[in-house]
């Protein structure tokens, strides 16, 4: 993978840059090590193929260590009563251990939104288990505000916060 390939930021010997096909398995891997919540590879493959902007991967080394995939979706706004919005959804964030806590996520996040905006989204959401403490205190860094909890939303029964912010 070159750094031709549409590289976005390059932070240190990481490089995030728009998700590819071929990355997919490590995206899937990523997912499957990091997170107790799995996605199938025709999921990946179709939320690319749908929204490959805000579909991003950071690398060291010329392989994946973590991603971030998104989507776009239509309904009531969570801000403004009685109005429709276009609105980003992160659907997930996950990065190897081993690179955690090295501004990535962030990083990766920032591109997501300004690609979401970039396709009209006003504003954004996702879901976070409440004992994600850290994945909680990284989104309110970047302007996130819990909206509302959501009882029994994992698959074990943990709550979920939603979270959002205007973009």
């Amino acid at each position: 993978m070159e750094l031709q390939k549409a590289s976005l930021r390059k932070i240190g010997e990481y490089i995030i840059r728009r998700c590819e096909k071929e990355d997919l398995h490590h995206v899937a891997s990523i997912n499957w090590t990091s997170l107790p919540e799995h996605y199938s590879s025709y999921f990946f493959e179709s939320s690319l193929n749908e929204l490959p902007e805000a579909f991003l991967v950071v690398e060291k080394d010329r392989t994946v260590v973590g991603y971030t995939m998104c989507r776009i979706e239509y309904g009531l706004s969570v801000f403004h009563k009685f109005r429709i919005a276009r609105k980003g959804h992160i659907i997930s964030l996950a990065m190897l251990e081993q690179h955690r806590r090295k501004g990535l996520g962030k990083n990766l996040v920032e591109e997501a939104l300004q690609a979401l905006k970039d396709r009209g989204c006003s504003e954004i959401f996702l879901e976070v288990r409440v004992s994600n403490l850290s994945a909680i205190e990284l989104y309110k860094k970047l302007d996130f505000k819990i909206i509302s909890r959501i009882r029994w939303y994992y698959r074990d029964g943990e709550d979920a916060n939603m979270m959002g912010r205007l973009l």
